[in-house]
């Protein structure tokens, strides 16, 4: 994750700065491409494999939403559907196909995104008036969104945030500032990457630094989750003892309860209490319990997921091991998922 003094030098050189500093990282990671792009610069030489869940596969799931290669959950997972979107679009990008998120794919895919906002740009070739309402304006929205200087509904009308926009983009290009997009204005914003804009007003440096506590707070907690796995994982072997809650011998709960344990989080001893006292989810993600319908009504047996359709559990048979979820035995006794609070 970025420091503190890089998150300041990347945020003073986007030009969306001045409005992104008071809202959350979740916030411009989703409104603001062009600051994504920036940011994915400085993590790309970073390792990201398979099963992974990140603020970075996020944004690059939300990218290729854009471009009409990703069309499920942007869960920040880096599963099949995003492995399947990544394929895809190497092969219409002339790349080795591999479904691996590498620096080329990468910087493929930033390029893409760019030609297709100034795509909508290009669509409008005439004066724009007040009330007007077309799919041309809302393209224009989202593209001046992308480049940072637009921040309010996609509501296909133009009015005065939008022209505001548009003449505050046209204002940091040193362009005449005319309601219409003009071919020069065009070219200008294909010819530049960013944009120098002045240091935010000292009334929005507490609203700065609290952005940057709440990515710095993902980053731990990612780290965390990354953590019990690991633990988890240190005890495959162990055997099975009903009621057990130690490395000598291990019930389902036992094991859950003991793995979380060792990093500083407490969850009740049985199943039924733990499906009770987590939060549900629609889909898991790595570190989410799964649970299962067994021996008797309700839950009865639970495991952790470590993404790619596996979890970990203490099962009967094999003591700690990893099981794939869509086992015929486990997927008919699946009851859902849900995720523990880690704070």
């Amino acid at each position: 994750m970025l420091a503190q003094a890089d998150i300041n030098h990347l945020v003073k050189q986007s030009v969306a700065y001045g409005y992104i500093a008071s809202q959350p990282f979740t916030f411009y990671v989703d409104a603001y491409p062009l600051l994504q792009n920036q940011w994915l610069i400085t993590e790309k030489e970073e390792f990201i494999a398979f099963g992974d869940h990140s603020p970075t596969i996020r944004i690059i799931q939300q990218k290729l939403n854009n471009l009409n290669y990703f069309d499920e959950t942007i869960d920040g997972e880096f599963g099949l559907f995003t492995e399947y979107a990544l394929k895809r679009f190497q092969i219409d990008h002339d790349i080795d196909s591999n479904g691996a998120l590498n620096t080329e794919t990468l910087e493929s895919i930033m390029k893409a995104e760019r030609r297709y906002y100034l795509n909508q740009l290009t669509a409008i070739d005439h004066p724009l008036q007040y009330g007007e309402k077309s799919e041309e304006i809302k393209g224009l929205q989202k593209a001046l969104s992308y480049f940072g200087y637009y921040s309010d509904q996609l509501d296909s009308i133009y009015g005065p945030i939008t022209e505001a926009a548009l003449l505050q983009a046209q204002r940091a290009f040193g362009l005449p500032e005319t309601p219409h997009v003009t071919t020069e204005f065009i070219n200008n914003i294909e010819d530049e990457t960013e944009i120098q804009v002045l240091e935010t007003p000292s009334d929005q440096q507490e609203e700065e630094q609290e952005s940057s506590a709440q990515s710095i707070e993902k980053d731990q907690t990612n780290t965390q989750i990354e953590s019990i796995i690991q633990t988890a994982k240190s005890q495959m072997g162990s055997r099975y003892e009903w009621g057990g809650t130690s490395p000598s011998g291990f019930d389902c709960s036992g094991f859950i309860q003991f793995t979380f344990d060792q990093h500083g989080v407490s969850l009740p001893r049985t199943v039924s209490d733990m499906w009770h006292r987590t939060i549900k989810v629609d889909q898991p993600s790595i570190g989410d319990l799964v649970f299962f319908e067994t021996y008797k009504k309700g839950p009865s047996h639970a495991g952790i997921y470590l993404g790619n359709n596996q979890f970990i559990h203490a099962s009967e048979s094999q003591g700690v091991s990893i099981t794939e979820l869509t086992n015929e035995y486990w997927q008919s006794r699946y009851l859902g998922s849900r995720r523990v609070s880690l704070h």
